[in-house]
């Protein structure tokens, strides 16, 4: 049975200043993270502002991803909607499903589904399609929660279903999901800040946003927590969480390409409607920088 262990990146969409996909950096930027201990990539996430790519565009980026990846670490891939037969569709128009180590779809948004009708959701793409599953949970952006009960469902349920992004925020409910779950699905962390509970509970990793940024150091991090090295893994972690904090300050990822511009790896341009990091954020983000690599 497939399992994502360790650190993933969820990577971001560099742009050019005029808006085109500046796809030099977006190079650059998975070639960094293969080379600083990456376990995996993560292709057209939120964090990709992969709602303002069109369908040429994503498939552009994912062709691009593949070839600095060079086969070097498994890639997943991000198909999610609040249109289950859109869904299904673009799952069934891939090409070749093995190029990918999973789906990660994101539970539907604005709808405000039921439960069953999560469930319902999920059910019918794992029937209609080959793909196994990556559930994500991110009730601040989809407007509704995952709620344990549903996930233990599904995963009890479908083989494909192979684990969750759980980025509720909250550590009790992925415990609850830990607790019950089949011993073959991964609970992932979707949020930088509670990684390590959610780890030291019992959890598979991490899908990070800003390993794309400091990408050593958070491997080593959730390495250490998988590993059950609990001092050294706060010992980074706490070195880090003013910096984690501030990516998030002005939105995701209008931080974290601001950062990445400030090291070098791609501009900082967003689409619209975000907007691009101030000069007070790249301050602040100057200042911590100097200080995480005292």
């Amino acid at each position: 049975m497939k399992k994502l262990y360790g650190t993933g990146v969820a990577l971001v969409t560099p742009f050019k200043k005029e808006g085109n996909i500046d796809f030099n950096g977006l190079e650059k930027l998975v070639k960094y993270v293969v080379n600083n201990n990456i376990d995996y990539l993560v292709a057209l996430g939120s964090t990709a502002e992969t709602t303002t790519l069109s369908k040429e565009e994503r498939w552009d980026v994912v062709k691009c991803i593949q070839s600095a990846n060079y086969k070097k670490l498994p890639l997943v891939l991000g198909i999610g909607g609040n249109n289950t037969e859109d869904v299904i569709n673009k799952i069934n128009s891939i090409k070749n499903l093995s190029d990918f180590y999973a789906i990660l779809s994101v539970s539907p948004y604005y709808n405000k589904p039921s439960q069953e009708g999560i469930y319902q959701h999920f059910k019918s793409i794992v029937n209609c399609t080959e793909a196994d599953i990556i559930l994500y949970n991110v009730p601040k952006r989809t407007g509704s929660n995952i709620i344990p009960e549903t996930v233990l469902r599904l995963a009890d349920d479908f083989k494909n279903i192979i684990g969750i992004k759980e980025a509720s925020g909250n550590v009790l409910q992925s415990y609850r999901i830990l607790e019950h779950k089949p011993e073959n699905f991964s609970v992932i962390s979707g949020d930088d800040l509670i990684s390590l509970p959610i780890i030291l509970g019992g959890g598979s990793g991490v899908i990070s946003v800003i390993a794309q940024g400091i990408p050593d150091k958070i491997s080593n991090m959730i390495s250490f927590a998988i590993d059950h090295n609990v001092k050294k893994a706060f010992s980074i972690f706490y070195n880090i969480i003013e910096i984690i904090n501030l990516i998030y300050e002005e939105g995701n990822p209008t931080g974290i390409k601001t950062f990445l511009d400030i090291i070098g790896i791609c501009n900082p341009y967003v689409r619209l409607p975000l907007l691009v990091g101030t000069s007070s954020l790249r301050k602040k983000m100057l200042h911590l920088l100097n200080e995480i690599n005292k």
